[in-house]
């Protein structure tokens, strides 16, 4: 009963742990962003400009370099997936139980 008791005292403890986290970056972010807010100008290719927040366009490359390393790993999850998936037949396919007429001995 005692355990019960202390894991679900660590459950709660843990979430609100997380929780004091998750809002002291949401704070950190937000007090960046309020002493950031000053415009940047982006030029690109072609005579393309771009004004925007200091925070929004960290934001945008933050986001850009975190999909580009997804989109990078992509295929060798997908290689990955398909050998699992291969193995695990030829695993099923190996344990199959035949019936043959000799007797068990």
């Amino acid at each position: 009963m005692d355990a019960n008791l202390t894991r679900s005292t660590m459950k709660n403890i843990t979430r609100y742990l997380g929780l004091v986290a998750k809002l002291l970056l949401f704070l950190l972010v937000l007090g960046f962003a309020l002493k950031n807010s000053h415009s940047v100008i982006f030029n690109a290719y072609l005579g393309y400009v771009w004004q925007a927040p200091l925070i929004v366009m960290l934001g945008l490359a933050f986001v850009l370099g975190a999909l580009t390393g997804v989109l990078a790993l992509l295929p060798n999850q997908i290689r990955m997936r398909r050998e699992l998936t291969r193995k695990q037949r030829t695993v099923d396919s190996d344990t199959t139980i035949v019936q043959t007429d000799f007797p068990v001995v």
